[in-house]
């Protein structure tokens, strides 16, 4: 019985999930192509695969920006408490 928290040590396993997760990324943004738009309040909703683009570029701005704070704003040298 595989543990729920090993369960992407196995390198293959691992590039199984990556796949499917890319594939299901792709499978959205061709989805988006093909619905229609009864009514779009903003221009940015009539682009196909903008949401999914501004979602990931969120995501990824999210996380630099809290690496970048935890690096220089919440680390301490080693020796801080001496």
């Amino acid at each position: 019985m595989i543990r729920p928290d090993r369960i992407f040590e196995d390198p293959q396993r691992k590039k199984t999930f990556k796949g499917v997760a890319y594939a299901l990324m792709a499978l959205f943004i061709a989805v988006d192509f093909i619905m229609p738009r009864h009514h779009a309040p903003f221009f940015w909703d009539e682009i196909p695969g903008f949401s999914s683009v501004f979602g990931l570029a969120a995501c990824v701005l999210i996380i630099a920006v809290s690496k970048a704070l935890g690096k220089f704003w919440l680390h301490k040298k080693e020796d801080y408490y001496d």
